[in-house]
């Protein structure tokens, strides 16, 4: 019975246009990655990693990853709370707390293996029967998982709607209030008002939870991430930062006030009962941070900003030549880019036609986005040329 129901379920998301594939890299992360594809091997133009500053195969975080493994070995052994916890891990952790310090005063930052575990961490253990959660509807799937497992009540707002957020603070009688959101909401590029989420955290002595997975290392001065981009600084945050995107390693951080950061330590299931990341990992992030931070960082984040304004005014000039096309660019100034066309099968449509011209455009559909609003997820990176973005419109011009 239980192959026949799987079965009928997979043969019904086919028939929505909702299954997806697998290719295999076989080159590492780049914009010019070989890639196997129903057994065909080629080299592709690729518009869809979240290495946003090129550092994924940095020759330096090659050479800080392999000195690592020669300096610390290839594994921890154990959970941070066992014996896995190394001198480099808390090196690194120290490191992530002086990161983030100007915006979290006194800020203590614990390592993960990933950021879902770190949001799962957060939620379920801050979320006790005496908080409520309020939650952006365009949240991650983490921040979504990490609430529904939560023993807080959760109310969701519409996305950005904070008038509807302050209607629900208003009316809340927990007395632990936490706000939930993403920095940048990853599937469609555009930035939260954290400045305003921090004022209704103050105003209703409530916490503020900011997924920043894709801010850290971009935006802000030295790249320290979107709570340094609005010049913000308070105690209430508790700020979530990926490793594995703009940082170009793996791995991710809390950081908060000392007292939330030893409660998760305490409790938080996805941190005590996981094996830690392997040391080198944490040796190979140091060395990351210090070219993010540095003048190559800045110079990466400048390139970067122009290739985001090249295919911006690239896409508005074919959309406004062809309103016929019925495409929509959302308002994103972050390096996702989601051109949205609406349909399933026209997504797929455009994304196989940009392959069939040796362009990686994935297409998304729900339930990772809303139904109907099916998308090329377009994501820039530093390591892109000009050329690449020219190439990229020249190739949807053709397949539109």
């Amino acid at each position: 019975m239980l192959i026949e129901h799987l079965n009928r379920q997979l043969r019904e998301r086919a028939g929505q246009s909702l299954t997806r594939q697998r290719r295999t890299a076989m080159s590492p992360c780049g914009s010019h990655p070989r890639v196997m594809h129903e057994g065909v091997e080629r080299l592709v133009l690729a518009f869809c990693s979240n290495d946003y500053l090129g550092l994924a195969n940095h020759p330096a975080l090659v050479a800080a990853l392999a000195e690592g493994a020669c300096r610390w070995g290839v594994g921890s052994g154990a959970s941070h709370l066992v014996s896995g916890h190394s001198e480099v891990h808390a090196a690194l952790e120290g490191d992530l707390a002086g990161w983030i310090s100007p915006c979290i005063p006194g800020a203590r930052a614990l390592f993960f293996g990933t950021g879902y575990l770190a949001n799962l961490a957060l939620l379920t253990a801050l979320g006790d029967a005496r908080a409520t959660l309020f939650a952006d509807k365009l949240n991650h799937a983490s921040l979504v998982d990490g609430g529904l497992l939560a023993r807080a009540h959760m109310q969701r707002y519409a996305h950005g709607r904070l008038d509807v957020l302050e209607r629900q603070l208003q009316n809340c009688t927990t007395p632990v209030r936490l706000i939930v959101t993403d920095a940048v909401f990853s599937m469609d590029g555009d930035l939260a008002d954290l400045p305003a989420l921090l004022n209704l955290a103050e105003r209703y002595d409530a916490w503020l939870i900011v997924d920043d997975a894709h801010g850290f290392g971009v935006l802000g001065p030295q790249g320290r991430g979107s709570l340094a981009h609005f010049d913000l600084r308070s105690e209430r945050f508790i700020y979530m930062g990926t490793l594995g995107k703009a940082a170009g390693v793996a791995g991710a951080f809390v950081a908060a006030h000392p007292t939330i950061a030893e409660w998760l330590l305490q409790v938080a299931r996805s941190y005590i009962y996981t094996t830690a990341a392997p040391p080198a990992i944490a040796h190979a992030l140091r060395a990351s941070l210090e070219l993010i931070t540095g003048e190559e960082g800045a110079r990466r984040r400048v390139w970067l900003q122009q290739r985001v304004h090249q295919l911006r005014d690239g896409l508005a000039a074919m959309i406004a030549q062809r309103p016929s096309l019925d495409w929509h660019l959302p308002e994103s100034t972050t390096a996702i880019q989601p051109l949205i066309v609406g349909d399933n099968e026209r997504a797929l449509s455009l994304s196989s036609a940009l392959e069939a011209q040796g362009l990686w455009v994935p297409a998304i559909r729900p339930p990772t986005v809303p139904l109907g609003t099916a998308r090329l997820r377009i994501t820039l990176s530093a390591a892109h040329a000009a050329g690449d973005v020219e190439r990229l419109l020249t190739a949807l011009r053709i397949a539109s």
